[in-house]
């Protein structure tokens, strides 16, 4: 027991100092990597719940695809940060407000979990595993939540593939249509050598 509390505090200071790097950091590509520390303790913390199948898509789809992109997308581009900066004091109002929404809606969520209102779960047998209770949830009474979201990332992937679609002149592209109907008598040429003789 003391040693899973020497774990628990351990993986949770390291994650809440590391989520604090994120938005205290200047430099951005320490701040992505802070992140990518934050996550790999917040998926030690879900395999200490028994959430195994969350711990690992944690870290599969945020470290693995996210945060990595994030980190290869800040050091490609050259952004000038410091004029990013400028306008901080000018929408720090916003931002508190937006933060106290933000905090309220997490206390009232934490109130409806652990307070008197609580949810109602379903019994979770010991022969279904983690993943299995997950999907039977994910895939039987939220599937249309969970197709709408399919399709709200689709639209979201097309339409960001069509805003940075650019047309450049001068470049080659390959034309669909005159490959398809293209015949082979159009492009290949037979010819029979005789022994010894060469072309």
């Amino acid at each position: 027991m003391i040693v899973q509390a020497v774990v628990f505090y351990l993986f949770a200071s390291v994650m809440l100092l590391s989520a604090t790097a994120v938005i205290t950091l200047k430099n951005p590509v320490h701040s992505v990597l802070c992140l990518i520390l934050a996550f790999f303790n917040a998926a030690g913390l879900f395999l200490m719940l028994g959430a195994e199948f969350v711990a690992m898509i944690l870290v599969i789809a945020y470290v693995g695809a996210v945060a990595v992109l994030f980190l290869f997308v800040v050091m490609m581009l050259d952004i000038d940060f410091s004029r990013l900066r400028e306008g901080v004091v000018k929408y720090a109002p916003i931002g508190i407000v937006l933060g106290v929404v933000l905090l309220a809606e997490l206390l009232l969520l934490f109130r409806a979990v652990f307070g008197e209102g609580r949810f109602e779960t379903q019994a979770v047998t010991d022969d279904v595993t983690n993943t299995q209770a997950l999907g039977q949830v994910l895939y039987t009474d939220y599937i249309y939540i969970f197709q709408s979201a399919g399709l709200i990332l689709l639209v979201a992937m097309i339409g960001a593939i069509v805003l940075t679609l650019t047309h450049r002149t001068g470049v080659k592209r390959q034309n669909v249509g005159d490959q398809v109907s293209r015949r082979p008598e159009d492009v290949l040429e037979i010819h029979k050598v005789e022994k010894r003789t060469g072309v």
